[in-house]
């Protein structure tokens, strides 16, 4: 008998350790590129596996609160909090979507983490990182901003990755 309680706790972790490694080499490889107001976090594309399994939904939370303790060097502490809060709730989003189809792509479950995070970080900059008060119309472009990073990454790493799985049945071999 398998313990499917340790292969939940087992998927968490590999996923989140997947989410802050990409992060983490990317940010050394293209600095600046994963903590930019436009950004393009390959890491990202791993949002996808919540469409297959709901051990993505910590895991990739894990992995973001991991990958986002390097911006506290770089002075951007509140960017723990808010993007991790953005991938829990983008994840819980395209877990909840994953039926949701437009001839079998899941277009909605992946608009998700362009959404919270254009969202709660376009926020969080003009909130915190702009100087004077909060403009609604700076809200827009940073968030807009924000969610064309997003947008970039799923549409095109994550329905890449998305694809790769869904073609191949490794969702059913990986997330049993």
């Amino acid at each position: 008998m398998k313990n499917t309680k340790a292969q939940k706790v087992a998927t968490t972790a590999i996923i989140a350790a997947l989410y802050a490694a990409l992060t983490y080499a990317q940010g050394i490889l293209l600095p600046g590129s994963t903590t930019a107001a436009v950004q393009f976090r390959v890491s990202e594309a791993l949002n996808v596996l919540a469409l297959f399994t709901p051990a993505a939904i910590p895991g990739l939370t894990i992995g973001c609160i991991i990958s986002n303790l390097y911006s506290i060097g770089q002075g951007l502490p509140l960017d723990m909090i808010f993007g991790s809060i953005a991938t829990l709730g983008a994840t819980l989003c395209i877990y909840f979507l994953r039926n949701a189809r437009i001839k079998s792509y899941p277009l909605w479950a992946m608009l998700m983490p362009a959404i919270w995070n254009g969202v709660i970080v376009g926020w969080e900059i003009e909130a915190f990182f702009i100087e004077g008060k909060f403009h609604f119309g700076d809200f827009l472009v940073q968030g807009g901003l924000v969610a064309l990073g997003e947008l970039g990454v799923m549409l095109t790493l994550g329905t890449a990755l998305y694809f790769l799985i869904s073609k191949r049945h490794l969702d059913k071999k990986m997330f049993r």
